[in-house]
């Protein structure tokens, strides 16, 4: 009884409550937060995990732009009705280059972590311009003015140099490149030598959008293309320690 008096004292005093919530508040966020100074990363660094080509990196501002992200969430969680419909659940690391990430909260449509290779980029092509021709259900508006948009990667390089600047892994070599990249990887007869180089040998190469002229559509379905596909889950385990 002697504790709940004590108690009820705080409760009917005003300013000694709001100063004891303070001071709990304030050792519960120290003991959060002072321990990830004194680790290395705090994000588990993951085999396969790599910055955006600048084709990708232009369909992500894109996808961003058109504010995709308010439908669709890039974020399976660890729980088996998530892990059975969508894959592996995420990794951290996944999104570590992704500026800002697209995790979401809500989701009309699905979750887009591992749409990478599920669909062929004809499929993405008319669900871009028609979604309703292969989901009848969707609402998803129409995209048709992406394939009429042209993109020539004029400042890709400075995306690109903005991004280095918050912690992304570019080099001064892949932002020279950059515009060269950003063309090649669209177009299967171009040199991509120097694009495998600086990204990898799995990189997407092909004609995104079917048609001759480069458009915004050719970026975004690079972008949906390459989610999810870069760990190789058959070979990952996880770190015991995090």
């Amino acid at each position: 009884m002697a504790f709940l008096d004590k108690h009820k004292a705080i409760e009917t005093h005003a300013t000694l409550l709001l100063v004891l919530s303070f001071l709990v508040v304030t050792i519960g966020g120290l003991v959060q937060i002072v321990p990830l100074f004194y680790i290395e990363n705090t994000i588990e660094k993951v085999e396969g995990v790599r910055p955006y080509t600048p084709l990708e990196m232009a369909g992500k501002d894109i996808y961003v732009r058109e504010g995709c992200y308010v439908c669709h969430s890039q974020m399976i969680r660890p729980m088996r009705d998530e892990v059975e419909r969508y894959g592996h659940y995420s990794l951290a690391a996944e999104s570590m280059y992704d500026r800002p990430f697209q995790w979401g909260s809500k989701r009309t449509g699905p979750d887009l972590a591992r749409v990478g290779g599920r669909y062929s980029d004809e499929w993405h092509q008319d669900h871009f311009r028609n979604p309703q021709s292969v989901v009848p259900e969707s609402v998803m508006p129409k995209y048709a003015f992406l394939f009429r948009t042209p993109i020539d990667g004029k400042y890709i390089a400075e995306t690109l140099s903005t991004n280095a600047i918050f912690g992304v892994p570019y080099s001064s070599e892949m932002i020279a490149a950059a515009q060269a990249d950003f063309a090649a990887q669209a177009n299967p007869d171009a040199d991509t030598d120097g694009l495998f180089a600086r990204y990898g040998d799995k990189v997407n190469v092909r004609n995104f959008d079917g048609q001759p002229a480069l458009t915004e559509a050719d970026a975004l379905i690079a972008y949906m293309q390459v989610l999810g596909t870069m760990v190789d889950f058959s070979t990952f385990t996880p770190d015991p320690m995090r």
